[in-house]
């Protein structure tokens, strides 16, 4: 192996502390899933308006089922995203549905939303 490759690996294992529960890889794939639009609708959602059933969000953002539950599930792979069952039907009749986990919220709160949010306080200060 060569210095630089040593270098660089060595750099990656310091970017999170020694016992971290979640990989670089990890960490960088909840980025790549939250960076997609739709993804990020859904999260947002989830996080502002708590749980809902696949129903209740495709109305909510008004796209295709098919297309949602494609990125439920890349939700639910990286861990942003978890679905959950009820014992017994809702109002609705039913038995299912998604919510954001922890880190779904942190990833929204502390990345992208923290984001957006010094942007607007950058366009307050000096303007267009």
């Amino acid at each position: 192996m060569a210095e630089s490759e040593r270098a660089a690996g060595r750099e990656r294992e310091e970017l999170l502390p020694e016992n971290s529960i979640l990989s670089l890889e990890e960490y960088l794939a909840m980025q790549r899933s939250i960076g997609n639009e739709t993804r990020f609708r859904i999260v947002d959602t989830l996080v502002g308006d708590g749980p809902q059933s696949a129903s209740e969000l495709r109305e909510r953002l008004e796209v295709r089922s098919n297309t949602l539950h494609y990125h439920l599930e890349e939700l639910i792979e990286v861990g942003l995203v978890e679905n959950r069952k009820r014992k017994s039907p809702d109002r609705d009749g039913l038995y299912s549905y998604y919510r954001a986990t922890s880190l779904g919220e942190g990833i929204l709160s502390e990345g992208v939303r923290k984001l957006m949010a010094r942007e607007w306080d950058a366009l307050e200060t000096y303007g267009r």
